[in-house]
């Protein structure tokens, strides 16, 4: 008895994992669904962040999109320009996120890159992304993120340098236009 190959999607799977890493599942959809977090909005501060192909990147926000997990929208007519806004759907994939990257720190023995607090108490977040002072989940809007040790203090690219400074999550990020 042959064994059958493992398909492209997951449609036989009942499972919820599954079925959302049909949506999030492609190497390079969390690294954009995480930059959005940090407040990355326009194509280009994606591209030279995440040093992903542009066609690979087009087509990651197209279908982030089309998954109501990001919203496309016009910032500038002439010529017309797009930013990408993370929707509530788009948000609540933080914690997930949150917890790849405590798991990545303590099971790959990596340097924290950045610390993420409670901003209305200065906490650091548990593992969890709740606030073990104030006993809550902390919205993703609340969140205040800084540079840790681990992270690069002379980064070659304006996202990561406008990255450097403290901020809120969600905040949309300001670079140099090009």
């Amino acid at each position: 008895m042959g064994g059958m190959a493992l398909g492209k999607d997951y449609a036989t799977q009942e499972c919820s994992i599954a079925r959302a890493l049909e949506i999030v599942g492609e190497r390079w959809t969390l690294l954009v669904v995480r930059d959005a977090l940090y407040g990355v909005r326009r194509y280009n501060d994606f591209l030279v962040h995440l040093g992903i192909p542009r066609a690979v990147l087009a087509a990651r926000l197209q279908a982030l999109t089309a998954e109501g997990i990001l919203e496309k929208r016009r910032y500038q007519q002439s010529p017309p320009r797009d930013e990408y806004v993370v929707t509530d759907r788009g948000a609540a994939l933080w914690p997930t996120l949150r917890a790849l990257g405590r798991w990545g720190r303590e099971h790959l023995g990596e340097e924290q890159l950045r610390v993420f607090r409670h901003v209305s108490c200065g906490t650091e977040l548990g593992s969890y992304g709740e606030c073990p002072h104030c006993a809550t989940v902390v919205p993703v809007a609340d969140v205040l993120m800084e540079p840790g040790p681990g992270l690069d203090p002379e980064p070659a690219d304006p996202v990561s340098r406008a990255l450097l400074t403290p901020r809120r999550l969600l905040q949309p990020l300001e670079t140099p236009s090009a």
